[in-house]
């Protein structure tokens, strides 16, 4: 079975699992697991942060970072597909309080000029605009990577109106491999960035955010509140830990698959696709012949997984789990399915 369902789906591999079952450990509420220690620090010091924190889930991170930025009654502005809007079972209300302010990006993608028209002006009828969400790269936009000058523009708007930023950086790591960059370079305009672990890179569970010292602090007591204090949490961040150091620069592996995917059926009868559009890991497509849903499971009867995402999109997701050669049989599986 070729899974293209998430770049979430991998398993450790032996080296991972070497890793993880040599792991020092210690309590990590009592901040005496080395290993999560030294994970924090090193993605402190990727992401150009003095601080970091580890947290079992990437919703977890982003609803921490909500939670610390605001207080009940305020507001934060997102596009309109992003994660935390529309994966995270309403935590913004549930857990935060806040009213959600949404933009209509492009592929997740928005404007200096549509956030200056989306922040309220200072109005007591009116919630007080406090937090900027930006994602990248976009799940829903098609792992689309945000153009730095675009992302320089939207968060100096921000700073300039007074609000904090927020950087839901579940795939930073694709990001910065697909322009080139460091990814301290893109988390530098934000005061805080979410980090995954159990995507692209392949560890087994487990997320970070990243800012001040003293936000992070702030942010450890939210964790608690929220659940996601841990003991010997060094064996998920040994894990965590050598997929930073080993899985990075394979990522540009990951979007030579997609790319070759997509470019093997966007000619297909009934696929609507644009391969320019396949950035990183993410190929999201129409299917105009048959519902999304049946497509998806005429493909697993054929031994390819992929999940509808609409009543008419598809998405595949490549990942260090799959290889050329799969990506190839999964173009010769959709051959075979759209005829």
């Amino acid at each position: 079975m070729i899974d293209l369902r998430s770049d979430t789906v991998t398993k450790p591999s032996p080296e991972m699992r070497q890793a993880i079952a040599g792991a020092e450990v210690g309590d990590d509420v009592l901040g005496e697991d080395p290993t999560m220690n030294r994970l924090e620090a090193r993605t402190a010091e990727i992401l150009g942060k003095e601080a970091a924190v580890y947290m079992p889930s990437g919703t977890m991170t982003n609803q921490v970072a909500v939670r610390a930025h605001t207080e009940p009654g305020d507001e934060i502005l997102l596009d309109r597909d992003t994660h935390i809007y529309f994966y995270e079972a309403g935590a913004p209300a549930a857990l935060s309080g806040v009213m959600v302010r949404l933009i209509a990006g492009c592929r997740g993608i928005f404007s200096a000029q549509d956030l200056e028209a989306a922040i309220r002006p200072d109005n007591i009828h009116f919630p007080h605009p406090k937090l900027l969400i930006i994602e990248n790269t976009h799940n829903r936009g098609g792992g689309a990577v945000w153009p730095m000058e675009t992302l320089i523009g939207v968060t100096q708007t921000a700073r300039r109106h007074g609000l904090r930023t927020h950087l839901d950086g579940a795939r930073i790591w694709n990001a910065a491999i697909a322009a080139g960059i460091p990814e301290a370079e893109i988390a530098g305009h934000f005061d805080t960035v979410s980090v995954c672990f159990s995507k692209g890179l392949a560890a087994p569970v487990g997320s970070a955010l990243a800012g001040t010292k003293e936000f992070i602090s702030r942010a450890r007591r939210f964790r608690k509140q929220f659940g996601g204090g841990m003991r010997q949490a060094g064996l998920m961040a040994a894990g965590a830990l050598y997929a930073l150091e080993n899985n990075r620069a394979r990522l540009a592996e990951d979007h030579r698959n997609a790319r070759r995917f997509a470019e093997g059926v966007c000619s297909l009868p009934g696929i609507d696709l644009d391969p320019a559009e396949v950035e990183t890991n993410i190929v999201v497509f129409r299917v105009t012949s048959l519902p999304a849903a049946e497509l998806s499971r005429k493909l697993r009867d054929s031994g390819l997984l992929m999940n509808a995402t609409g009543p008419d999109t598809v998405r595949a997701v490549t990942h260090l789990d799959v290889s050329r050669a799969d990506i190839d049989r999964a173009v010769e599986i959709m051959r075979n399915t759209m005829k």
